[in-house]
Parts: structure tokens; C-alpha cells; sequence
């Protein structure tokens, strides 16, 4: 699967779904005073960014240190994305929003994993082992991808009240409708890439 820059950030932003993660996130900032919600909100994608940067960056020594096959990464990124995608398009009772969060909540559960979840991880860890030369293009697309991030979290209150639950509970499938063909491309490559590796 070719991935251009722009389909780069475009299914970041699907896999860390600002939209998507907003009741989420008002619940886990429901304690927080005022005041230090803008600070919490900066602090926590900038955790998120930091954490996807070092997966991006050491991903490649992270694979050989366990003997991992890009194949192998490929098949399981699909595999998680699908998952994802499967969640957002029938969503149950997610153990997040199950959670009780108490005082400021500090990298879990807003950093890790609401933005930089498994899939994300997964994700940069693969655009950047299977295409290193165009770091630069990456770096980028994970930047904008935060970028969008801070923006739906530091609106989020207006969002959801504009909104709606059930226009957002629409948009949130719909975004999982699209991440599963994007996950079954990413399986198929990955198997394809496995059996003419065998031949």
C-alpha cells in the first residue's frame, strides 16, 4: 500500500479519532479546574507526541532486537487497526469510559492510550521501518495529526454541544468504515508481501 503524505495524516487522524475520543475526554477532565484544562490539554498531546516520536524513531531497532519481519508488522498493524475499527464501528461499554478517573489525570489515560494507543504505535512504527528515507514526510504527518488533536480537545466542549451525541456517534462509524478497508488493505499487503518473500 503507497502512502502518500497526505493519506499518511489522514489515517493517523482516523486511527487517533479526536472526534471520537471526546466524551472520553470531557469525562477525564470532568475533576480538573477550569483554569488548568488548556495546560493539561497541551501537556497530554505533547506527552502523545513525544511517545509516537520514539516508536517512530527506534521502531526500526525495536524490530530487529526482536527479530520481527516487516511482514509480521504489517499483518499485526492490520490486524489491530481492525480491531479499532470494529470498536468504533459497534462500540460496547469501553473500558475507559468504565473507568473512574480521579484528580488531573497525568499521561494515562489521555496521552496513552486515548491519542498514542496501540494502533498508533503500531502505525508509525510501520510507515517508518518500511519507508525510513521519508522521515521528514512522517515527522509531518504525525505533527499535523497532533496538531488536529489540540485543536478538537481544546474545542471539545463547543464541538460536542454543536454537534450532537448522535451526529457524532454517526461520524465515529463512518471513520471506522473507512479505517477497516484501510486495515484490510494493510492485511493483504502484508500477506501478499509474506507469500512472495516464500516463492
Amino acid at each position: 500500500m503507497n502512502t502518500s503524505f497526505l493519506s499518511a495524516t489522514v489515517l493517523l487522524i482516523l486511527i487517533t479519532d479526536p472526534l471520537g475520543n471526546i466524551p472520553l475526554f470531557i469525562s477525564a477532565l470532568k475533576k480538573v479546574k477550569p483554569e488548568r484544562r488548556r495546560k493539561v490539554v497541551y501537556r497530554e498531546c505533547l506527552i502523545a507526541y513525544l511517545v509516537l516520536l520514539v516508536f517512530m524513531f527506534f521502531g526500526k531497532g525495536f524490530l530487529e532486537l526482536m527479530h520481527l519481519t516487516d511482514e509480521s508488522l504489517r499483518v499485526a498493524g492490520g490486524v489491530i487497526l481492525f480491531l479499532i475499527a470494529l470498536k468504533m464501528i459497534f462500540p460496547g461499554e469501553g473500558s475507559l469510559a468504565g473507568n473512574q478517573i480521579t484528580g488531573e489525570p497525568f499521561i494515562v489515560p489521555i496521552a496513552v492510550p486515548l491519542i498514542a494507543g496501540p494502533s498508533a504505535m503500531a502505525t508509525v512504527l510501520l510507515m517508518s521501518t518500511r519507508e525510513p528515507e521519508r522521515m521528514p514526510e512522517w515527522i509531518g504527518a504525525l505533527t499535523l495529526t497532533m496538531l488536529v488533536t489540540l485543536l478538537v480537545f481544546l474545542f471539545s466542549g463547543k464541538i460536542h454541544r454543536l454537534l450532537g451525541e448522535q451526529a457524532m456517534t454517526a461520524m465515529e462509524r463512518l471513520m471506522g468504515l473507512i479505517l477497516t478497508a484501510i486495515s484490510i488493505e494493510m492485511l493483504l499487503g502484508g500477506v501478499a508481501a509474506y507469500i512472495k518473500k516464500l516463492a
